[in-house]
């Protein structure tokens, strides 16, 4: 019943901006944290970005550059991500852990080129 649905992805040149949204049902939402990973072929996921309590935590890269937020009335979470870098470019998934299991969307789709 868990259900996240990223979307928002898509081509941007260097230094441009993109805000990702993943839309979240199946669960009390304002009760969990909620993270964005990301993932590139052939390598492991990464943690972009967690939002919870006590406040938001973010990667090293991407630190002063992407901004996590939800909006718990709309159950959905955000990633604004500025200053595009060719590195950035990834699968961009929406994640929560609810009873010792992790969820994940389906993924969208960030390239960063020109």
């Amino acid at each position: 019943q868990v259900q996240l649905v990223e979307s928002g992805g898509g081509l941007v040149q260097p230094g441009g901006s993109l805000r990702l949204s993943c839309a979240a049902s199946g669960f009390p939402f304002s009760s969990y944290a909620m993270s964005w990973y990301r993932q590139v072929p052939g390598k492991e996921r990464e943690l972009v970005s967690t939002i919870t309590t006590y406040g938001p935590n973010y990667a090293d890269s991407v630190k002063g550059r992407f901004t996590i937020s939800r909006d718990n009335a709309r159950n959905t979470l955000y990633l604004r991500m500025n200053s595009l870098k060719s590195e950035d470019t990834a699968v961009y998934l929406c994640n929560v852990a609810i009873r010792g299991t992790a969820y994940w969307g389906q993924g969208t789709q960030v390239t960063v080129s020109s």
